[in-house]
């Protein structure tokens, strides 16, 4: 009886506090999806529940399922291919005792990771404006190569290659961790049998960390699916809605339009389908390797 008030006590204020500011505007945020909430006009003050009319009205809105198509492409080229890819490779040149300036390789792999989102957006989006202002069409000029204006020419491809950029440094932090725990007795084993770098990779490597990579495939699609403020700042999910993710439609319907219940909706939708992968994820990860 005495431990369980202990733990109570020591769980408690995280409790509330986790009621209060997640748990809580979670549920709110629900109801609200059922209603026709909105900053301005008679609903603001007249609130009406509405049932499913808002997601009624989402799933016939085209630019909502557009957005939904938009950021499924978003994660799954920058989270689920770049980053884990990338990650991967990092992770395992640095795992070999043969690679030669490990720290000063790691340490430029972690630094983005440290700089903030909107940091990041603002460098970026100077380092890829039109014309000679931009960092990238002077590098590129010093070939011969014309400028770019990369933020309209390829704006999906320039978000995607910027967040795989922030994301590498998780990845590889995840992976290392896990192929450092591998014996390394099973690596040499393989070798005197014969086989090849890819070859451990594949089938040694690989099915041996399936864990920690479907974690990282889990914590990465949860995450990039909410990303705002990097695409926000770059291109307003511009030029013509290409890069309008789910994140700023929704971010446009409640505080550009002010349909907080539509707004609400969209959020609901998302967590829903997270929760679809986040489970499906989970089923995989209780098969046998």
């Amino acid at each position: 009886m005495r431990t369980a008030s202990v733990v109570a006590a020591m769980a408690g204020p995280a409790l509330i506090l986790v009621g209060l500011f997640v748990v809580g505007p979670a549920v709110y945020g629900i109801y609200l999806s059922f209603t026709n909430k909105s900053l301005e006009g008679a609903t603001a003050q007249h609130t009406q529940f509405v049932g499913l009319e808002n997601y009624r009205t989402l799933f016939t809105d085209g630019g909502f399922l557009q957005s939904l198509g938009l950021s499924a492409e978003f994660v799954f080229f920058s989270a689920i291919v770049g980053q884990f890819v990338l990650g991967m490779l990092a992770a395992i040149l640095l795992s070999r005792t043969s690679i030669r300036f490990k720290g000063l390789f790691g340490a430029a792999i972690l630094l983005p990771m440290v700089v903030p989102e909107v940091v990041a957006a603002l460098a970026w989006g100077s380092m890829l404006a039109q014309g000679q202002l931009g960092t990238v069409n002077r590098g590129l000029s010093l070939f011969g190569f014309a400028p770019v204006d990369w933020l309209q020419s390829v704006p999906m491809l320039s978000i995607i290659v910027i967040n795989i950029w922030r994301g590498i440094a998780f990845a590889m932090i995840m992976f290392q961790a896990a192929i450092e725990s591998i014996p390394k007795e099973i690596e040499q084993a393989a070798r005197v049998d014969g086989a090849s770098p890819w070859q451990i990779v594949r089938h040694i490597t690989l099915p041996l960390i399936r864990g920690p990579i479907q974690l990282y495939m889990l914590v990465s699609t949860i995450t990039t699916f909410s990303i705002f403020g990097l695409v926000y700042f770059l291109t307003q999910g511009g030029p013509g809605g290409a890069t309008n993710l789910v994140a700023i439609y929704i971010y446009n319907y409640a505080f550009q339009f002010f349909e907080i219940g539509l707004g609400s909706a969209g959020s609901v939708i998302v967590l829903l389908a997270i929760v679809v992968l986040g489970f499906i994820y989970v089923r995989l990860s209780r098969a046998e390797v």
